[in-house]
């Protein structure tokens, strides 16, 4: 519903009340000024809830997407209602993050209620000694293990995709999608 056609909507401040003494008694000043407090009822409504409109976790479903532009967050429309408020919420925190393990881990599970462990470190060496021979080649890329969180199957292009965009852009990703957390090594 949009906040243009709610029926019946009282302006909280109506027009006709606040006009000079002398159309006070008018009939057509009244009724022009009821029809504009119609019209106006929404926008004095929206303004006066502003701070819930720019609230990711009660603003309308329909004010998520340009609330996530303003902050760069992953909003899909397909997700839940509840997942892209979280999404919002959280945007900020997981700029903090962008770029390493835990930002990376933090995004699978909020993009995709998946569990994930990364390991490796993609080939980020360097040497602290001026003058000295480039260090060795590194290990060239880093593995992402992905694993459902809430049954839901994972959807591997998606972890591609995310792993992408959170990822650093010098690091090679191998991804593997597992049904279940995977096996303790060494057992």
């Amino acid at each position: 519903m949009s906040r243009a056609a709610i029926p019946g909507l009282p302006s909280r401040y109506p027009i006709g009340a606040q006009l000079p003494a002398l159309y006070a008694d008018d009939d057509f000043a009244q009724r022009f000024t009821a029809g504009l407090d119609t019209v106006l009822a929404p926008v004095f409504a929206t303004l006066d809830n502003l701070p819930a409109y720019l609230d990711p976790r009660v603003a309308p479903a329909d004010f998520l997407a340009w609330l996530a532009s303003w902050v760069a967050a992953s909003d899909d429309p397909r997700w839940p209602v509840e997942r892209r408020r979280e999404a919002v919420v959280r945007a900020v925190y997981l700029h903090r993050w962008r770029g390493t393990r835990r930002g990376l881990v933090e995004a699978l599970r909020l993009a995709l209620g998946a569990h994930a462990d990364v390991t490796g470190d993609g080939g980020a060496v360097w040497s602290d000694t001026a003058g000295s021979d480039l260090p060795p080649e590194p290990a060239s890329e880093a593995l992402v293990r992905v694993w459902p969180g809430g049954g839901t199957p994972v959807d591997a292009d998606r972890v591609h995709e995310i792993v992408r965009a959170m990822g650093p852009v010098h690091t090679a990703f191998r991804v593997e999608v597992l049904s279940g957390p995977p096996a303790e090594e060494g057992n």
